[in-house]
C-alpha cells in the first residue's frame, strides 16, 4: 500500500477544477483523455487515475493531468460534493494503485 496524496490547492474555474498535489503523478509530459474509454486504454499511471474519475462521475468530461496538477472538466459545473469526490479520489489513489 502506498501513501496518500496530499492537495495542497483546488482552484475551480467554471466547469474545471485543479487540484495541486503533494508529488508528481507524471513526468514532465501531461496526459489528456476525453473519456473512461481512452484513460483506460491507455495502460499508465495517469490513466490509471483519470480511469476512476470518469467511473466515479458521468459529467466528468477531460481529464488533463501533468506533473502535480490534476485538472478535471465537468459538464455539470463543480458543487461541495463533486468537489469531495474528485478530492477523495486523487488523494487515495497511490493507497491502492
Amino acid at each position: 500500500m502506498g501513501q496518500p496524496i496530499t492537495v495542497l490547492s483546488t482552484t475551480v474555474e467554471a466547469g474545471v477544477v485543479a487540484f495541486h498535489t503533494d508529488r508528481a503523478i507524471t513526468g514532465q509530459d501531461g496526459a489528456q483523455f476525453s473519456s473512461g474509454d481512452d484513460a483506460a486504454e491507455a495502460g499508465t499511471i495517469p490513466g490509471a487515475l483519470a480511469s476512476k474519475l470518469f467511473t466515479a462521475d458521468e459529467a466528468i468530461n477531460h481529464v488533463f493531468i501533468a506533473s502535480n496538477q490534476v485538472v478535471v472538466g465537468r459538464a455539470d459545473g463543480w458543487d461541495e460534493a463533486s468537489l469531495a469526490m474528485a478530492a477523495e479520489i486523487v488523494t487515495r489513489f497511490f493507497v491502492f494503485y
